[in-house]
């Protein structure tokens, strides 16, 4: 066996990369080229920009500004018209003679009423149709803002959920499938830290409070090589920087949850902060009941964002980025808490014009507990998934025509399943300890965006894994029929089984014409963590467990195709998407599977292969006066695992037939925006009760076969309305309210199904609905100074 005291190996790895650019800076440049670099920003705050375009009229090409807001173009000397582009501001057009090596950094306006005359829009590029990239979807904080939210909370996962290829695994629920993959085979990325439970209320709301988000990515297949770890998608999203120029804030005063979000610099264009706050206050008003058994119960969640940026030099930057939230229930029985931690410090370093890199290191902790309130003879259950990560990543420009990606990471994964033991002066429970878990997971990848003339771009790289489980940890053998045969315990620092594999990633666009392309991918990708839950609301106790020599990686080949077209000035998007996911070493569970306090859960587990396959449409608007968009999705998602169902191909709990989005915001005069959505999802398969026996004195149902039966089909209408104040010269305060109605018409969607079988004697069961939301108004009064 190979011991090793801590996951230091990488380090040494990153240092070395760290230092090749200086040991070889001198090869990068092509003496017949000269580069302009630097970075767009917003002129108001100071705030980077992603994706800004950076185009040059006279090559009618140009590039994009990476996730730091840096960019890199590399030139023959001369005179240049260079227009900069971003959606929502103002475009700078401006004439550059780059004669040398030259940084030129770009402050752009956002756009107002008062201006929009003399706004240019007509040559934006058009990354829609032209970017090898496909499975993308992108949204601004203020494109978030517009959808009407349950009770008023604007949420960047239930605008993801109105997305093509993405549906809510329930009603309410921030979890969500990705062309029908588990919620777990989505990577959730804040400021690059893990998020491992999303969810606010047991996933009512999300943990992103967007007054502090400045941009999210949804990869739904082509996921890049930077990239790894999980099967079906990546979330990732930005945290704003912070205002460098003046001290400024926002907020909002709702019924259930009031925030509050101040920013400003510290050293003006220097160095900046962002605090962002958020409570629900529900429990507030409980003493007030009539009722004296819930007078004393707490219901309520809270997170906090925190970022520090400073800029040292224009070629480097520091960022320090936290979130902390929690969620709290009690009530006269039981009590349960859970929440999430992350913490992230980075570096930026521009090289040389052409080389940009970003040191990160994070720490992410997900932690629950469970007990109840008896002082002489309750229990307490806790639990703790923990991760720190390494990661360098490079952005290399070599020339216009070629940017490299490519960086190392490592993560050392550690989890306390669970440990449940009796408390009080008398306690009737002993203790329960499932042992804890760790284990290395390490990457290293290289990708390349290579234009091939004027209408082909091509995307492709590498990714190379490998996982490490590592002691101390115990590990059990299993006989054919799942029972353990034996026990290993191992010390720590002894890794005692090793997984690893090449993950390929393509991707390819062709111009048809100037306003419609043809795209392709292909990728690979491995998933070596996985969610035991057998819910598909998803809880705050799903249980996390990794890979081992019983467990195999999960892995997925994706295929996709689409064909892209915009229209009227690019005002209109539309794109039409094919995709098939082959899937190896599926993880389901055995009929009444004990998932929660066993530490031989592998037993319980059941492997085989799944596959997907569906069509994805979308059109989508940009006008002055409206938005939105319309997306249907058609999909299957099966599985065929052995010991399920007689090993044949049954549904997955997450396939959803059909799946439809109408999204539309219209701007009423100059103060008013109305914005609607609605949204019809095939019901989800289940397994049901179809009979019952009575065997002895007890009454044993019978059920149907996995996934047999169907929810009802799920729709619904939502409603907003927003009325801006009045906009006069020289004032701070800036208020708005919004009022919003979830389920205008009211239908009782089905939460869950169960089943009524009377009294013992008799042998009709009759199916009931539960359902959460008929119709939900809510009134939020948002200001920003």
């Amino acid at each position: 066996m190979l011991k090793t005291s801590k996951p230091f190996i990488l380090l040494f790895i990153s240092l070395l990369f760290l230092h090749l650019p200086n040991i070889y800076g001198n090869v990068l440049f092509d003496k017949d080229e000269v580069v302009l670099s630097g970075h767009v920003k917003d002129a108001a705050s100071g705030e980077l920009l992603i994706g800004a375009t950076i185009y040059f009229e006279e090559l009618k090409t140009g590039t994009i500004s990476n996730l730091y807001g840096f960019y890199s173009y590399s030139v023959t000397p001369g005179s240049y018209q260079v227009k900069v582009v971003y959606l929502g501001y103002q475009t700078i057009e401006k004439t550059v003679d780059i004669s040398a090596n030259t940084t030129l950094n770009f402050e752009l306006s956002e756009e107002t009423e008062s201006i929009n005359e003399v706004v240019v829009t007509s040559e934006k590029i058009d990354a829609h149709v032209r970017d090898a990239q496909m499975s993308v979807q992108k949204l601004q904080s203020k494109d978030i803002k517009a959808i009407p939210a349950l009770m008023g909370e604007v949420d960047v996962i239930k605008v993801l959920q109105l997305m093509p290829g993405v549906q809510a695994t329930s009603e309410g629920s921030s979890g969500f499938s990705v062309r029908g993959g588990n919620p777990d085979q989505n990577l959730i990325l804040l400021d690059e830290a893990t998020v491992y439970n999303a969810g606010h209320m047991l996933g009512f709301f999300s943990v992103f409070n967007n007054d502090a988000v400045k941009d999210v990515k949804l990869y739904k297949g082509d996921i890049p090589a930077e990239y790894g770890g999980r099967l079906a998608s990546l979330v990732d999203v930005r945290m704003k920087d912070g205002n460098k120029k003046k001290f400024s804030g926002t907020g909002g005063i709702g019924l259930i949850s009031s925030r509050l979000t101040l920013e400003g610099p510290i050293i003006e264009d220097r160095t900046s902060f962002i605090v962002s706050g958020r409570r629900t206050y529900a429990d507030l008003f409980l003493p007030l009941s009539s009722d004296e058994s819930i007078r004393d119960n707490k219901l309520y969640f809270y997170d906090i964002n925190a970022k520090l940026n400073h800029e040292i030099n224009n070629n480097n930057r520091v960022y320090l980025s936290m979130y902390m939230g929690r969620d709290v229930f009690k009530e006269e029985f039981s009590k349960m808490d859970f929440g999430n931690k992350t913490y992230t410090a980075r570096w930026n370093h521009v090289y040389n014009p052409k080389l940009f890199s970003n040191l990160t290191f994070v720490h992410s902790n997900y932690d629950y507990s469970l007990g109840t309130n008896e002082e002489s003879s309750g229990f307490k259950w806790v639990s703790k998934l923990q991760d720190y990560s390494l990661k360098l990543d490079y952005n290399y420009y070599l020339n216009p025509n070629i940017t490299l990606d490519f960086g190392v990471q490592s993560i050392f994964h550690k989890i306390k399943p669970g440990t449940a033991n009796g408390t009080g002066e008398d306690p009737v429970y002993d203790k329960v300890e499932v042992p804890d878990a760790h284990a290395l997971e390490h990457a290293a990848y290289v990708g390349n965006t290579h234009k091939l003339g004027s209408r082909m771009t091509l995307k492709y790289g590498l990714r190379f894994t490998a996982f490490q489980n590592i002691g101390p940890g115990t590990f059990y053998e299993f006989d054919e029929d799942y029972e353990p045969v034996e026990e290993k315990k191992y010390e720590s620092g002894d890794i005692f089984n090793t997984y690893a594999g090449i993950e390929p990633r393509v991707a390819m666009a062709y111009m048809l014409n100037e306003s419609s392309s043809v795209k392709g991918s292909y990728s690979r990708t491995r998933q070596y963590m996985h969610l035991a839950s057998n819910s598909t609301s998803g809880t705050p106790l799903d249980v996390w467990f990794l890979s081992s020599p019983n467990i195999k990686p999960q892995i997925s080949d994706q295929f996709s195709v689409g064909y892209f077209k915009n229209m009227f000035g690019n005002s209109i998007e539309t794109s039409v998407e094919l995709f098939y996911k082959d899937m190896q070493n599926t993880i389901d569970f055995k009929d009444h599977p004990q998932l929660l306090l066993n530490d031989k859960l592998e037993g319980e587990l059941r492997v085989g292969k799944s596959w997907a396959y569906g069509a994805e449409f979308l059109v989508k608007l940009k006008r002055e006066d409206y938005s939105g968009w319309v997306s249907y999705t058609y999909s299957k998602s099966y599985r065929k695992i052995p010991g399920i169902v007689n090993g044949e191909a049954y549904l997955s709990p997450y396939n959803h037939d059909h799946d439809i989005a109408i999204v539309l915001n219209r701007k009423l005069g100059k103060r008013g925006q109305l914005s609607m959505n609605w949204v019809y999802t095939s019901g989800a398969p289940f397994t049901k009760p179809v009979g019952r026996m009575h065997v002895g004195g007890d009454v044993i149902p019978i059920y149907s076969s996995r996934n047999e039966a169907k929810m009802p089909d799920y729709h619904r209408m939502d409603v907003s309305y927003t009325l801006k104040g009045k906009n006069k010269k020289m004032r701070r305060w800036e208020g708005e309210w919004n009022f919003s109605v979830y389920n205008i018409y009211g239908r009782k969607n089905a939460w869950s199904i169960y089943y009524d079988q009377g009294d013992e004697n008799s042998n009709i069961i009759t199916p009931k609905k539960t359902y959460l939301f008929q119709f939900i108004p809510s009134v939020t009064y948002n200001f920003k100074f």
